[in-house]
């Protein structure tokens, strides 16, 4: 485990990495990106801003051509990076926190579980994740992290999944403490 002055970790799961950091993940050099979109998959603000924005226009049209219905809470669609430097873009929705009895945990682990599902089919080796749900939809920071570090490690110590790097890029530094005590908590 490493941990320096750019809020970094690294971490060995199973014969793959789980990575934490604090950045902008529209400028993460992996195979895929993941978006956390919402239903109507419209483009929004948060992480679907910044990767609308990031991404261009043919992200939109792409959306708007192959999914004119949108994305069903808990699941995950797919899209050309755009113009960013991914060529796998994942947008997956997640819940709106509604106090925790109506199934968000559920289908807050479905929404990142379709996204390693649809990474792996396209070949992808790395994903880059954001904290989904844990912005405007609500999701408590500290359960959010620790069903997606949950997800994250089950996936990378199964032995028959390709992917081999699971990235977490944070947005800021309460997010990223999040998400590193439920790495501690969890390993």
């Amino acid at each position: 485990m490493t941990l320096d002055r750019a809020k970094r970790l690294d971490r060995v799961c199973g014969r793959g990495h789980l990575h934490l950091e604090e950045g902008d993940i529209t400028a993460t050099d992996v195979d895929c990106v993941v978006n956390a979109a919402n239903a109507a998959l419209a483009g929004g603000g948060g992480v679907d801003g910044a990767i609308h924005r990031a991404g261009g226009p043919s992200i939109a049209r792409e959306l708007k051509a192959r999914y004119p219905h949108g994305c069903p809470t808990g699941k995950a669609v797919v899209t050309q990076g755009g113009l960013l430097s991914a060529r796998v873009l994942i947008h997956a929705v997640g819940p709106r926190w509604q106090g925790g009895e109506a199934g968000e945990e559920d289908l807050l682990r479905g929404a990142y579980r379709t996204s390693l599902l649809l990474a792996e089919e396209r070949g992808c080796q790395g994903i880059a994740f954001p904290a989904i749900s844990c912005g405007v939809y609500g999701y408590p920071i500290e359960e959010g992290a620790r069903v997606a570090v949950q997800v994250a490690i089950d996936w990378l110590r199964n032995p028959e999944r390709q992917i081999s790097s699971i990235r977490f890029v944070l947005f800021d530094g309460t997010t990223f403490a999040a998400f590193e005590r439920a790495l501690e908590n969890e390993v």
